[in-house]
């Protein structure tokens, strides 16, 4: 079975445009965590997101975009898939290739703008130009017509586990012959439509979330997207590679709509699935980005997994603290943290935390640590039960 490596990244998210600019702010302990100033929102000024700092028309400005009815969903995709696919050094003729797959992921996609279509759909002038946005996959769609995408596309949701799920999907279709070189990852911008969901199970935060903290009053949304491009180790012989994408595993708890079993049986298969995909001891793993969400029933069960997997758990952080939970990115932009990690040989500190709490209390990273890392456990945890865990390793 052909070894997979990434060979190039790409990411915006509210801490950086770039791949070095999230780097030197997680090394750097700044939080892109604020009040929002381009998100149209009741919640604007009252709760913290992690939005990026650009407005549509400066993006649209930056990656020369005229096109009408493109969403800041599609938007983000955009700069994370240039940056992504630059830093590959893959050629326009590698896009256009029929052996170059793209797969998507996102929990909201065209339907960012929901609200106004839905006025505009009930006889109220404005917002036309989004009507043919409104497609879920659109966001895969507008890439394919740019680039003329020839290979395999495909877009995933499964909640908060969707860019974790395309990266599985992305290493299988490149072990079978399916493709030879697969761009995956995830988008997903701040809009009413998750905003009023989440405000309505009443785990918004109205501070900056404080992951694993006793005190901690729930998650900020955020917003954000991450690429990666995948090949196999024998197609990618004098091309920087980045990172093994060693292990992987996915498992389904099945227990409830918005909420993990509390015996924490999925997060625990999925973490057992990917350490024997990769042919790793619990002992192997160096450092384990968390789901972290900042919840309880999240940061509960996913520390009380963490122990049976491990007995005696590894380094452990979460990056949410610096993005907010970009939720169908969320896997991709982690995906990219962790890689930087094993590069830097660095791990970067949860924020805001003061003190451990609940039946399952751990204490995670801190303050910036520079330590051996060789393989790194990414975990994400989607509604519905959907549970993933990556591994990278060091190349």
């Amino acid at each position: 079975m052909s070894r997979i490596v990434v060979t190039g990244m790409g990411i915006i998210s509210a801490i950086g445009r770039t791949v070095d600019e999230n780097q030197a702010a997680l090394a750097g302990g700044r939080s892109g965590i604020t009040q929002s100033s381009h998100f149209p929102s009741k919640f604007s000024g009252v709760i913290p997101f992690g939005e990026v700092p650009m407005s549509n028309e400066a993006l649209k400005a930056g990656l020369q975009v005229t096109a009408a009815g493109v969403t800041r969903t599609t938007l983000l995709a955009l700069n994370a898939f240039d940056e992504a696919a630059g830093n590959a050094g893959l050629s326009a003729a590698d896009l256009n290739s029929p052996r170059t797959a793209f797969i998507n992921a996102t929990t909201v996609g065209g339907m960012c703008l929901t609200e106004e279509l839905y006025a505009n759909g009930n006889g109220k002038p404005g917002h036309e130009e989004y009507l043919a946005a409104y497609d879920y996959a659109s966001v895969s769609l507008f890439l394919q017509e740019r680039y003329q995408l020839g290979g395999l596309i495909n877009t995933i949701n499964t909640a908060c586990s969707s860019s974790a799920n395309a990266i599985i999907y992305a290493a299988r279709l490149l072990q079978n012959g399916l493709a030879d070189r697969v761009i995956a990852g995830g988008a997903d911008s701040l809009s009413k439509f998750t905003v009023n969901g989440f405000n309505a199970l009443r785990i918004l935060s109205d501070e900056w979330c404080r992951p694993f903290d006793a005190d901690r009053k729930g998650l900020n949304l955020g917003e954000g997207a991450a690429y990666l491009v995948l090949e196999r180790a024998e197609d990618a012989a004098g091309k920087t590679i980045y990172a093994e994408l060693s292990g992987y595993g996915n498992t389904n708890d099945a227990y409830h709509p918005s909420s993990l079993c509390d015996d924490g049986e999925g997060p625990y298969l999925s973490m057992n699935k990917a350490l024997h995909k990769a042919g790793l001891p619990p002992q192997a793993i160096d450092f384990v980005n968390t789901h972290g969400t900042s919840t309880e029933n999240n940061d509960g069960v996913e520390l009380q997994a963490m122990r049976r997997v491990f007995g005696q758990v590894p380094l452990f952080t979460s990056t949410k603290s610096y993005t907010g939970h970009t939720l169908g990115a969320a896997s991709a932009v982690e995906a990219v943290f962790s890689i930087l990690t094993l590069q830097h040989q660095e791990i970067y500190p949860t924020l805001n935390f003061n003190r451990p709490g609940g039946a399952y209390a751990l204490q995670p990273v801190t303050q910036y640590t520079q330590a051996p890392v060789a393989h790194v456990m990414s975990n994400s945890f989607g509604f519905g039960g959907s549970c993933t865990s990556l591994i990278f390793s060091k190349a």
